[in-house]
């Protein structure tokens, strides 16, 4: 996990560095809030329609939980991240990776155990629907 959150703030930072270049080498004179604006409105528009896509899809296959667990886990990486950074700017605690690192393991662990019960409360449930249903199957 802390390899791949490094290799996302490293693309991040390569990107950024291509786009200034791109900004000098044009003599485009935007400003960081215009580039800001125009990247982030093109780049949330991008995701927009694939996460609208695959939402989509898994919708109509009733994988409902699919994506209130994508949805979640977007929400706890952006507030690990700005829980982390309030921290150095509040001078409250320490700035650490590792914290991020930490928070989204502790949510991939504790969903990994919802599921599995969550799994065993369908199988039972669905297993006595069976029989009750008088379509015991072996």
């Amino acid at each position: 996990m802390k390899e791949f959150l490094y290799g996302i703030v490293h693309l991040i930072a390569r990107a950024h560095e291509r786009l200034l270049s791109i900004n000098d080498s044009f003599e485009y004179s935007f400003s960081d809030k215009e580039l800001h604006f125009l990247v982030i409105g093109v780049l949330g528009m991008m995701i927009l329609l694939v996460v609208h896509s695959v939402f989509t899809v898994l919708a109509k296959h009733d994988h409902i939980l699919v994506i209130s667990w994508l949805y979640t886990f977007t929400v706890i990486l952006v507030l690990t991240f700005a829980i982390e950074i309030g921290q150095k700017v509040s001078r409250t605690g320490v700035m650490e990776f590792s914290d991020i690192v930490f928070s989204i393991s502790g949510f991939m662990l504790m969903f990994l155990v919802f599921a599995v019960i969550r799994g065993i409360v369908q199988a039972i449930l669905g297993s006595r629907r069976q029989r009750r249903d008088g379509k015991e199957t072996f």
